[in-house]
């Protein structure tokens, strides 16, 4: 039997998906969230064997959702399922750790062997997803980017800890704009456009510790 945790902001798309999932022989619905920090606390008391990932939501987004998941239970895949299939989500969420990426069009039987795959360590990639993967990889990469400077890292070791531009100002004598410029600088040299992202791009290459170290 595979445990399934279901992870969407949206109530209907949850009982949607729970129900589908139910009916099904083989795997069982061990739990649902509504955001990623539900999603975290159910991971740890129902311990299931595929999470399935929504990518936008509010409080804690399915990217840093699943980098922290995969971070602290490896034996559990992430599979994210979303109505998003940009360059940017897609290559964040596969950095990020997540087992397979496919979109809310998939056909019923396709979603439920997808599933079964990620259950058993595949790699699971919607058509689209991956023709976008493989044509990110035909492309000559960029030059490396510049590593952050230990001030910005120290700004972003102050906003992993959830501090606002203001209050970072004032721990690091500096002013908000100062805050912001380097934040902008940051995003950019970790090619990423937000607060979230930038932390967790930084804990996975080992700019920043991993949280509760």
């Amino acid at each position: 039997m595979i445990r399934v945790l279901v992870v969407d902001d949206h109530p209907v798309v949850r009982s949607g998906l729970s129900g589908m999932l139910s009916v099904t022989e083989d795997i069982s619905v061990v739990g649902e969230a509504g955001d990623g920090s539900e999603a975290l606390a159910l991971v740890e008391s129902t311990q299931p064997d595929v999470v399935l990932m929504d990518l936008r939501m509010p409080r804690m987004d399915g990217v840093a959702a699943t980098g922290a998941i995969v971070s602290s239970y490896p034996s559990t895949r992430v599979l994210v399922l979303t109505t998003y299939d940009t360059d940017t989500d897609i290559l964040h969420a596969v950095e990020a750790g997540a087992a397979g990426y496919l979109l809310k069009d998939t056909p019923h039987a396709e979603l439920l062997n997808g599933i079964r795959a990620a259950a058993r360590g595949e790699t699971v990639l919607a058509p689209p997803v991956a023709a976008r993967l493989m044509s990110r990889l035909r492309t000559p990469a960029p030059p490396p980017a510049a590593q952050p400077s230990p001030r910005e890292l120290e700004v972003l070791a102050a906003v992993a800890r959830g501090l606002s531009n203001a209050e970072i100002g004032r721990e690091l004598f500096i002013g908000e704009a100062t805050v912001k410029t380097h934040l902008q600088r940051l995003f950019a040299k970790l090619d990423v456009d937000d607060r979230t992202h930038a932390v967790t791009i930084a804990i996975e290459r080992g700019l920043l510790p991993s949280p509760g170290r």
